[in-house]
C-alpha cells in the first residue's frame, strides 16, 4: 500500500506524515494518533457548543453590529460641528470681543464653512471599508460586516489593566493592515502560547528538508480570524499608542485561529473575503504532499506542526475561484460560523 510521498508500508513498520521516516509504530504511537483523532471530534463538538452560544447571544449581536458601527460615530461629529457653529456665532456677536472688520467676520465663517465642510467629508468618505482609526478612549467598529478581518501576534506582548495581552497586526477584510495592535480579552492567553509553540517549531524546523518533496521548511505564522466588525479602541500605553481589540465583545463563533507561511497570511485573509473561495482536505496520498514548491511544502509541514501542537490540524487548501491554493492548518479557537478551520471536503488537484 502506498503512503504520503511514496513512503511505503511495510510489515510491522509504518510511516506517518506526521512521524520521521521509519519510526516504528508501538503501542504509545497508536495512543498518540487516536488522540489526535479524538482531537478532531473535540473541536467538531466544540464548533457545536460555539454555535449555541453563538444563538443565544444573537440579539446582541445583531444589535453591535448595525447600532455601533462608524454611522453613529459621524453623527456626533455632525452634532459637534453644530455646536462649533453656536459657539463661533456667540464669540462673533459678543460685544465684548468687538469682532467688527470685515476681514475678520470673513475668517469667522470661512472657520465655520470649512468645520461643516471636513465633516461631510468625513461622513461621505468614512462610510467605506477604510475607516479612520478610532480616537482616543472611543471604541470604534473596523472592517466590514459580512466579511473577514485577522489579527496576527508579532511575538510581543504588554500589560494592559494588569495582564499580559499579545501584541500585532490587524489585517482588515479590505487588505489594509494595522499595526501595534493589542488583542485583549477571550483567547489572549491561548494566542500567545499558540504563537510561541510555532516560533519555537520554526526555530527546530526551518531549514530542515522536507522529507516528501525535498524542499526546505519555511516560516509558519499563527494568527486569528474575525468575522465581522472588529471592536478597537485608541489607547496609550507607556507614551505608546495602541489599537485594542475587544475581544471579549465579539462572538466566540465569529473566531478561530489558523496558521500558513507567513508571507502568505495577507494572501489568505484575501482569499477567504473572495467570493467563491472554498476550503479543503488534503487526503494522506494526495499529489499536493509531492509538489517541488512551497504550497507542497507547507502542506506537508503543517501535518509535522499538528503532531506537536495537538490544539491544531493540518493539511488544509484554501480554493480560490482561479483553482489558485493556499495550504494551511486551523486550530484553536475554532469558531462555528467561520468555514475554513473544518473542511468537510477533499481536494482533487485535477478538479
Amino acid at each position: 500500500m502506498q503512503l504520503v510521498g511514496g513512503l511505503e508500508e511495510t510489515i510491522g513498520l509504518y510511516t506517518f506524515p506526521f512521524l520521521p521516516t521509519g519510526s516504528p509504530v508501538n503501542l504509545d504511537t497508536i495512543i498518540e494518533i487516536k488522540g489526535e483523532k479524538n482531537n478532531k471530534f473535540k473541536r467538531f463538538f466544540g464548533k457545536v457548543k460555539n454555535s449555541i452560544k453563538e444563538n443565544s447571544n444573537i440579539i446582541k449581536n445583531s444589535l453591535w453590529v448595525f447600532v455601533k458601527p462608524p454611522i453613529g460615530y459621524y453623527l456626533r461629529e455632525i452634532l459637534k460641528a453644530q455646536k462649533n457653529l453656536e459657539m463661533l456665532k456667540e464669540y462673533s456677536g459678543n460685544s465684548n470681543n468687538r469682532i467688527k472688520s470685515g476681514m475678520s467676520r470673513i475668517a469667522t465663517y470661512g472657520l465655520i464653512a470649512l468645520s461643516i465642510g471636513i465633516t461631510v467629508a468625513g461622513v461621505i468618505f468614512g462610510l467605506h471599508s477604510i475607516h479612520s482609526l478610532p480616537s482616543s478612549n472611543h471604541v470604534e467598529y473596523l472592517g466590514s460586516p459580512n466579511g473577514y478581518e485577522a489579527f496576527v501576534p508579532n511575538g510581543q506582548t504588554i500589560n494592559y489593566h494588569g495582564h499580559t495581552d499579545p501584541v500585532g497586526d490587524l489585517i482588515l477584510n479590505n487588505g489594509n493592515t494595522i499595526h501595534n495592535v493589542v488583542w485583549d480579552g477571550q483567547y489572549a492567553n491561548t494566542i500567545i502560547q499558540n504563537h510561541n509553540q510555532i516560533v519555537q517549531l520554526n526555530s527546530q524546523f526551518v531549514g530542515q528538508t522536507d522529507p516528501v518533496n525535498g524542499q526546505p521548511y519555511v516560516p509558519l505564522q499563527d494568527f486569528y480570524v474575525i468575522k465581522g466588525q472588529v471592536p478597537i479602541e485608541q489607547v496609550t500605553i507607556n507614551g505608546q499608542t495602541y489599537y485594542v481589540i475587544q475581544a471579549s465583545s465579539i462572538n466566540p463563533g465569529y473566531l478561530a485561529g489558523f496558521y500558513t507561511y507567513d508571507k502568505w497570511v495577507p494572501n489568505f485573509v484575501v482569499a477567504i473575503n473572495t467570493p467563491g473561495t472554498y476550503a479543503a482536505g488534503l487526503p494522506g496520498n494526495s499529489p499536493v504532499f509531492q509538489w517541488t514548491n512551497v504550497t507542497g511544502t507547507v502542506a506537508y509541514q503543517t501535518m509535522v506542526y499538528q503532531h506537536y501542537i495537538p490544539a491544531f490540524d493540518g493539511g488544509y487548501v484554501l480554493v480560490l475561484p482561479n483553482k489558485t491554493i493556499i495550504s494551511y492548518g486551523a486550530g484553536t479557537p475554532s469558531g462555528s460560523a467561520i468555514p475554513f478551520d473544518f473542511p468537510q471536503q477533499g481536494y482533487n488537484p485535477s478538479s
